[in-house]
C-alpha cells in the first residue's frame, strides 16, 4: 500500500493494481482457484478478521483428529462479514478424500448453492478446459443442497463421507414440526420426531472416531415459517449429543442470535468454550462502508435517531437514496454502474400490489440466470424486469439494488406495522413469529447492494383502495425523517 503522504506518478497509478472486494461469487471462485482469502479481500481488516477465523476452525478441527473427539462449533457475523465466504473457505481446503479429511459446505439456500455451483462449474471448464457437466459434477462434491444431504441420513444407517460439515444459515434450519410434516408429505416416512437440527447431528455423530460440526449463524435472517433460529441446536445437543464439545463465539449471547435467553439456559448449564474468533465484525460486503448493517437495524427499529447519525457518516461513501417513481429509480442504479458492476430490483415476497407498478414479486425466477448473465439476457438482473424476493438474494448480493417497499411492512404513528394481502384486501399479521419473517425479509433486501441502492416507495392511487396513497406515504415520510436523500 502507497503511504497517504507519498507522491503519486501517472506511472505509478497506471501499475498499481485495483483491487475492488469481491462478490462472494468471485471470491468462491478464487478460492476454487486455490487463492487465499487474503488475496481475494481489499479488505484488510476484514482478510485479518477471516484468516482468525479460520485458524481458530482448522485448530478445532485438528484437536478432535488427534484425540478422536467430536465438536461442534458457531460462527457468528455482522452482515456481509463472510460468514460463507468463512465456509466455503474451510471446505475447500479440506476438499480431501483420499486423507479421510472430506468436507462439505451445505446450505438450504437453493438459490445461493445453485448460483454458487454454476459459477464455479463455468469458471473450471472455461479454465481447464474440461466439460461443464464435468466440472458441475466436482462443485457438487463439496458444495450440496442440505436437503440431500439430510436424506441420506433417513435412506442409509451408515455414517456420511464428510468428516467436517459446515451449515450455511444454521438459524435457518427447520424446527421439528416443519421437518416431520416435510418428511411425511414429500417422502412418506410417517411420524418423523427429529428437528433438522438432530437430524444433522445424528448423521455426523455416526463416526466412531472423529467429526466436526461449523454452524455459520447470521443473526435476524429467519426468513420463512419452521426455521427455529440457533436455540433447535441447542436442545438438540442437550438432549441426545452430551459428549459433543461445544465451541461459541463471545457475540453469541446478544439478543439477535438467542432472544430474550441465557446461553446457560439454553445449554443448560452443560461446558462450553468461547472462542472470540468465531465471530466476524468487519463487514466486507461493502467496500465503501461498514455502517451498511447498523444503519439496517436502526430503520427496521424505529430508532431515528440513530438511523440519521448512522445515515450521515454513512452516505459519504454509500448512497442510499429515495424516490416515488421507479424509472427515475431504474436510471439511478443504471448510472451509477460501471463495467461489470450488476445491479437490479427486489422486493419482499409479500408485496402483492407492487404488480400495479408492473413489479412481480414471486420465488418463480432463475437465479443463475439472474446473477450471472450479461445485460443481453432478459432473465438477468440488469434487465430490471425480474424482481428477486427475500428468498432469490439471501447470501448473494449485488452492487446497486432497487427496493420496492410495497404496504406489507408499512410505518404508522412510530412503528412498523404488518400487513399480509388476501382476497382483495390488506389483514393484520398478528403472530408475532411472521411478524419477524417479515421484518427480516426487509433487512435481507435492505442489506443485498454493495456500492449503494435506492429504495422506490410508490405513490399510491387515490381510486384504488389496495394501493391508497396513505398505505405508502407514511412509509415514504419515515424514510425522508431519517435523512435519506430524494432523487
Amino acid at each position: 500500500m502507497i503511504p497517504k503522504d507519498t507522491d503519486i506518478t501517472a506511472i505509478t497509478w497506471i501499475n498499481s493494481r485495483y483491487r475492488p472486494t469481491p462478490t462472494i461469487i468471485e471470491a468462491a471462485q478464487a478460492l476454487y482457484q486455490n487463492h487465499d482469502v487474503k488475496e481475494i479481500s481489499r479488505n484488510d481488516a476484514g482478510a485479518e478478521n477471516l484468516e482468525n477465523t479460520n485458524a481458530a476452525i482448522n485448530y478445532v478441527i485438528e484437536d478432535c483428529k488427534a484425540n478422536n473427539k467430536k465438536a461442534i462449533c458457531f460462527i457468528t457475523g455482522v452482515p456481509g462479514a463472510g460468514k460463507t465466504l468463512a465456509g466455503l473457505n474451510i471446505a475447500n481446503t479440506r476438499h480431501k478424500f483420499e486423507e479421510n479429511d472430506h468436507a462439505v459446505f451445505l446450505s438450504g439456500n437453493g438459490p445461493l448453492v445453485q448460483v454458487l455451483q454454476e459459477a464455479l462449474a463455468r469458471d473450471d471448464s472455461k479454465k481447464n478446459g474440461i466439460p461443464k457437466n464435468k466440472a458441475k459434477t466436482k462443485t457438487k462434491a463439496f458444495i450440496q443442497i442440505i436437503h440431500r444431504f439430510r436424506d441420506l441420513a433417513v435412506e442409509s444407517e451408515e455414517p456420511p463421507i464428510e468428516k467436517v460439515a459446515i451449515f450455511d444459515e444454521a438459524q435457518r434450519a427447520w424446527d421439528l414440526q416443519q421437518l416431520s410434516s416435510f418428511m411425511e408429505r414429500k417422502k412418506g416416512v410417517p411420524e418423523y420426531n427429529k428437528s433438522e437440527p438432530e437430524s444433522l447431528i445424528e448423521y455426523m455423530d455416526r463416526h466412531e472416531d472423529w467429526a466436526t460440526i461449523v454452524c455459520l449463524v447470521g443473526g435476524g435472517q429467519e426468513i420463512n415459517t419452521g426455521e427455529g433460529g440457533i436455540m433447535d441446536w441447542f436442545e438438540a445437543l442437550n438432549t441426545h449429543f452430551s459428549d459433543w464439545n461445544i465451541y461459541l463465539s463471545d457475540k453469541m449471547t446478544d439478543s439477535e442470535y438467542v432472544g430474550d435467553a441465557s446461553i446457560e439456559e439454553l445449554l443448560c448449564n452443560r461446558q462450553y468454550n468461547i472462542i472470540p474468533e468465531l465471530h466476524l465484525s468487519v463487514s466486507m460486503r461493502s467496500f465503501r462502508s461498514e455502517k451498511q448493517s447498523a444503519f439496517v437495524k436502526a430503520l427496521l427499529d424505529c430508532d431515528i435517531k440513530c438511523a440519521n447519525e448512522i445515515y450521515i457518516e454513512l452516505s459519504e461513501k454509500y448512497p442510499i437514496v429515495i424516490t416515488r417513481d421507479l424509472e427515475t429509480a431504474k436510471n439511478w442504479v443504471r448510472t451509477k454502474s460501471r463495467g461489470s458492476e450488476r445491479y437490479g430490483i427486489m422486493a419482499t415476497s409479500a408485496a402483492e400490489r407492487l404488480r400495479t407498478r408492473g413489479i412481480w414479486a414471486t420465488n418463480d425466477i432463475k437465479p443463475v440466470k439472474w446473477f450471472l448473465e450479461g445485460k443481453d439476457d432478459v432473465d438477468s438482473s440488469f434487465h430490471l424486469e425480474v424482481t428477486a424476493t427475500e428468498f432469490a438474494v439471501q447470501g448473494l448480493e449485488i452492487d446497486y439494488g432497487i427496493v420496492a417497499w410495497d404496504g406489507d411492512v408499512r410505518y404508522e404513528k412510530g412503528d412498523f406495522v404488518y400487513k399480509r394481502f388476501s382476497r382483495n384486501m390488506w389483514c393484520n399479521v398478528n403472530k408475532p413469529e411472521r411478524r419477524k419473517y417479515m421484518k427480516n425479509a426487509y433487512r435481507v433486501l435492505l442489506t443485498r447492494s454493495r456500492q449503494g441502492m435506492v429504495i422506490y416507495v410508490p405513490e399510491g392511487n387515490p381510486y384504488d383502495v389496495t394501493t391508497a396513497p396513505e398505505l405508502y406515504d407514511s412509509t415514504y415520510n419515515y424514510l425522508k425523517e431519517i435523512g435519506i436523500a430524494e432523487i
